[in-house]
């Protein structure tokens, strides 16, 4: 027996007393990200939507209109509806108000009596227990039967008795809850204003005929937003679409029930060669897809195909290409969602449905849609078909820069690009790749550089912008070659080029270092773009980050510091001159080659002192908007963005 397997005094002690025992929700708190994905921005801002869920769920069974979302100075969340109040009464097996039951017992809740609610997005019965066993401090505040009804909690356990405490003219729940900093200790409690907006704009979209709003009190004024939406997903699509050039004038939309599933869709065809699908179950975004996707795109296939076959079978002839089922969806825009009783999900995090009915039932109703939508319009069908048809010509071309790509592809050492400085590890899991604006920021980065695990690979100027090009043009650029055959992989299939083969990636960080300006940020967003649309997976799983270089270097004497911010260089002024500021001498970094080796390591490529950020898709749907107004044809809605968040740039005047 090897020394690491031998018994210690510990670990012979193994007996009953040994088995730990999780009471109440201290399981929760013992692993939360079980729960609720992790302990950091994404699993914080999970918290609000868990309680939203509850009060959406109470909007799809009929009983709930408007639905308020508060954020206050202090971050706590207040979320507040109109629905019909969380029972107070005595449950009698748990000898407990319902109500403390709800919010102290995992799995308990209305969500599996069908009586009460037909569909639910939070199935699993953990949202708001959950919520309470990660808060310091829940309030809730119940309206119900004429009177109002308070109670609190601290870390998942009651602190206060059920409390009568007044009448009311309404119904209704309110939640206060502030997150417990000892459970997510990788982020400051601070709530982004844009991401709960764009999941209560998500949400009314999904649910027409509800008012959810925003309200954000951490400044002198205030902030606040309401969403709500008439046409549901009609308006979902044409929002997503907006940058974009139609193809057809009006989204195509069902809005049916089979087999007892309830199935919305809204598609639009535009001039862009991307595909954007995006897929719902009972408002969950499920990113993996699953059956209800399957069913979509085999509807639409078979009844398009059937339709270009039999209606212009001359247009297919003169065009002599096979049509693949990726070709109809090219350029398309489409937003599938399913209402479903009782949906098997792959997992806690929702992400993928199951249920093999679904498939059919979508597949029929997608079918019969679209042959109403084609008869009924033969002018926008033969724009659709003559679409598919470009598609086809186009995949084949691509196919053809593919195959070339593959060819030269980094499988060993000889087909590496002539530009990159590889590193000497061979070990994926500790070797990082540098993408790098320009040969001349390149050259500091490679003498900066750890040559055992940093791998360096300068790119000419500003990438092709793969938003607006067709599909063999980005195989065909050099620059991004480059990047496909330093990193090793394999790129996918006709049917899903987006689906890569991770096995041989040669790097598991792959960070984005450019200039800090406005064309440095434009040429990050361009790399950006070119990984959300040809290399998603690799940003699904925590591959992709940003460089962080410093904005200044304040400097007195033999005292520096390198600054990031406007306010760290105020206060390094301050703090370096003390009272004598005009001595301090501040340097503008406006590009990477204005430090020297030494200096880019220490500030933007040391491990131990660097900062980098990790690019992660949120939500696939919004990410897929801000990319295509940002690197599309629309001038408006992209100076809109830039003037709602000019206080990102660092623009000199």
């Amino acid at each position: 027996m090897s020394d690491e397997l031998q018994p210690t005094e510990q670990n012979q002690d193994y007996s009953a007393e040994s088995i730990q025992v999780l009471e109440g929700l201290e399981a929760v708190r013992k692993r939360p990200s079980m729960y609720i994905g992790d302990v950091g921005v994404r699993g914080l801002h999970h918290l609000v939507y868990e309680v939203v869920d509850n009060s959406i769920d109470e909007a799809l069974a009929g009983y709930c209109k408007n639905i308020k979302v508060i954020i206050h100075p202090n971050n706590s969340i207040s979320v507040d509806d109109d629905g019909r109040g969380i029972p107070v009464g005595l449950h009698e097996k748990e000898q407990k108000s319902a109500l403390e039951v709800v919010l102290t017992i995992l799995h308990a809740g209305g969500k599996f009596d069908k009586g009460s609610y037909k569909v639910s997005g939070g199935l699993h019965g953990v949202g708001v227990s959950c919520v309470n066993a990660l808060s310091t401090h829940l309030l809730a505040e119940i309206h119900r039967d004429g009177k109002i009804y308070r109670m609190e909690f601290s870390k998942g356990v009651a602190t206060t008795s059920l409390q009568e405490c007044g009448t009311s003219d309404r119904t209704g729940t309110i939640i206060t809850f502030l997150a417990d900093k000892e459970i997510f200790t990788q982020t400051p409690i601070e709530y982004n204003y844009d991401t709960l907006s764009w999941r209560l704009r998500e949400l009314a979209y999904l649910n027409k005929g509800i008012n959810l709003s925003i309200t954000d009190l951490r400044s002198e004024e205030p902030k606040s937003d309401t969403f709500y939406s008439q046409e549901g997903l009609k308006e979902f699509v044409t929002y997503l679409d907006e940058s974009r050039a139609k193809l057809i004038e009006k989204p195509i939309y069902l809005e049916t029930e089979r087999n007892s599933v309830p199935v919305e869709v809204a598609m639009q065809y535009n001039t862009g060669y991307t595909e954007n699908v995006h897929s719902y179950v009972n408002n969950i975004n499920t990113i993996e897809g699953g059956t209800h996707l399957s069913g979509f795109k085999a509807g639409l296939t078979r009844t398009l195909k059937s339709y270009a076959e039999k209606t212009f079978p001359k247009l297919l002839e003169k065009a002599k290409v096979e049509i693949d089922p990726a070709d109809f969806r090219e350029g398309l825009t489409a937003v599938i969602s399913v209402k479903v009783a009782e949906p098997q999900f792959e997992g806690q995090t929702k992400t993928k449905l199951g249920n093999s009915e679904v498939m059919a039932a979508v597949s029929q109703a997608v079918s019969t849609a679209m042959e109403n939508y084609l008869e009924e319009n033969p002018k926008e069908a033969k724009i659709i078909v003559e679409k598919v048809i470009l598609a086809a010509s186009a995949r084949i071309a691509a196919r053809n820069a593919r195959e070339k790509v593959q060819r030269k592809s980094g499988l060993s050492g000889a087909g590496l690009p002539g530009k990159l400085t590889d590193c000497s590890n061979r070990n994926p899991e500790l070797c990082e790749l540098f993408l790098v604006e320009g040969d001349s920021a390149g050259g500091t980065a490679k003498g900066g550089r750890n040559k055992d695990t940093q791998a360096i690979l300068p790119l000419r100027g500003k990438i092709l912008n793969v938003e607006k090009a067709m599909e063999h043009r980005i195989f065909e650029s050099e620059e991004i070659k480059n990047i496909f055959t330093a990193m090793g992989v394999t790129i996918g299939t006709e049917e899903d080029v987006k689906a890569l083969n991770l096995s041989k990636l040669r790097y598991y960080k792959t960070i984005i270092m450019t200039d800090a300006d406005v064309d440095g940020s434009h040429i990050a967003t361009l790399i950006m773009t070119f990984f959300f649309r040809y290399m998603q997976d690799l940003v699904k799983q925590g591959y992709l980050y940003i460089a962080t270089p410093p904005l200044y270097l304040v400097k007195m004497g033999k005292q520096e510091t390198y600054c990031w911010t406007d306010n760290d260089r105020d206060n390094a002024i301050a703090t370096i001159g003390k009272g004598r500021e005009n001595a301090v001498h501040v340097q503008r970094y406006k590009g990477l080659g204005e430090m020297n080796a030494t200096q880019l390591w220490d500030t933007t490529m040391d491990p131990e002192h660097r900062m980098l950020r990790q690019v992660t898709i949120e939500n696939a749907a919004e990410a897929d908007r801000i990319f295509s107004m940002l690197m599309g044809d629309e001038v408006e809605p992209r100076r809109a963005f830039i003037e709602a968040h000019a206080t990102y740039a660092n623009i000199d005047t």
